[in-house]
């Protein structure tokens, strides 16, 4: 009787459980004209297995998951084997677990555990306000999130969202490695030997809300963060007899006030995003970065033109890299079209307000039976080298990749 009872009560439960998969393998072959001072590599090629599975036992929980496994020719890949959770190393990890959360939704609340992404902003190209979102720039044109480790709770009633995220452990972005062409050293670095001594990580936690307000026609949100700056600042000194200069990475704290906003009008949707940026770390810029763009949609096209801008109020290191602030001051553009079911093609731009700089990415994209998608595009980087842009005009590159998903 008791085992016919515990079935009887399993059963709905069975029931209502489901499980998903999905992955992909893609290989990726990137040609570059031209060498570098630290980089005479001209041909990278990347492979990249993920599997993304998913279990939800109710209505109410889903718990996900994502696993990568990576190699590459040119040493951006770590050669440990290991299975990577923090994401705190220089390079990418060979295998990673690159997403592992528990969701509970109930009601108006959402509560999500674990590994995950975090996305804030409304922007396209340049979201000021996005905190929780590292992103691996080794290449620094063709970047991906990285997840952070949090708790998130979302509490949604009418047309009001409050967000809440705490993040017990920082998440630093990747930058471009010393030895490979995407650090971009000055010609007149290639003599000294830099010897790197590590990075000084964050111990705190991480905090931020936003509270978003869907108003019918239009849309806004307010967004406070208390944290990390994610991209590192560096201290160095040069070591006699004067050929070597050891430097450390460190991650200034930062607060964060900011919001955004989206307006529909007849011929086009406005959107505008901006940020203002706070730190009590004496070598910490404070300033304030914006985004402002007009998006609209014509058949199969879809046009995004903008401008972003930045106003610094405290400057005290110029020692940085920064690709959010770097594409400050510049014009920003996307367009795409949808040719069928099958085919796409994208163009995006991004050209500095002085001519000093500009990215110019096309792209295009095939899809053949239910598994198969090629890509054949082109990136051209040109500009002065004391631009943020123009210092990677040796990088312009073309890129082949092939997907098989299942």
């Amino acid at each position: 009787m008791r085992l016919a009872a515990l079935l009887a009560f399993c059963a709905p439960l069975c029931a209502q459980s489901t499980f998903t998969q999905r992955g992909f393998v893609e290989t990726r072959t990137t040609a570059y004209p031209q060498a570098t001072v630290n980089d005479s590599g001209r041909i990278v090629n990347e492979t990249l297995l993920r599997w993304e599975p998913a279990w939800q036992p109710s209505p109410n929980w889903v718990f996900a998951a994502s696993f990568d496994a990576r190699a590459d020719t040119h040493r951006q890949v770590s050669r440990e084997w290991s299975l990577n959770w923090r994401d705190r190393g220089l390079m990418r990890p060979a295998f990673s677990v690159r997403r592992a959360s528990a969701a509970y939704h109930r009601g108006g609340w959402n509560v999500e555990l674990g590994k995950q992404f975090i996305r804030w902003g409304k922007a396209d190209i340049l979201n000021p306000v996005d905190r929780f979102a590292p992103r691996d720039f080794l290449s620094v044109t063709d970047n991906d999130f990285l997840a952070v480790q949090a708790a998130r709770v979302t509490y949604e009633r009418g047309g009001n969202t409050i967000d809440l995220v705490a993040s017990p452990q920082f998440t630093p972005s990747r930058i471009p490695l010393l030895n490979q062409r995407w650090a971009a050293l000055p010609d007149e670095a290639a003599a000294p030997r830099f010897i790197d001594m590590g990075s000084r990580l964050p111990g705190r936690a991480q905090f931020g809300a936003r509270f978003n307000r869907n108003a019918g026609p239009y849309e806004f949100s307010l967004v406070f963060f208390d944290g990390f700056h994610y991209l590192p600042l560096f201290e160095g000194r040069l070591k006699p007899p004067g050929l070597e200069v050891e430097f450390t990475r460190f991650y200034p704290s930062l607060r964060l006030y900011g919001g955004d906003l989206a307006v529909p009008l007849p011929w086009f949707t406005v959107k505008a995003e901006g940020a203002w940026f706070t730190s009590r770390s004496p070598g910490a810029d404070e300033y304030a970065l914006y985004v402002v763009q007009l998006e609209r949609t014509v058949g199969e096209w879809v046009f995004v033109g903008g401008y972003s801008g930045e106003a610094v109020t405290q400057r005290r290191n110029p020692s940085g890299f920064a690709p959010d602030r770097g594409l400050a001051d510049a014009f920003l553009g996307r367009a795409s079209y949808t040719m069928g079911p099958r085919r796409s093609i994208a163009f995006e731009a991004a050209v500095r307000q002085s001519g000093d700089g500009a990215w110019l990415k096309s792209e295009y994209t095939h899809t053949f039976g239910r598994h198969w998608r090629a890509v054949a595009g082109f990136t051209l980087i040109r500009g002065e080298r004391t631009d943020f842009l123009g210092q990677y005009r040796r990088n312009s590159h073309g890129l082949l990749a092939l997907r098989y998903s299942f």
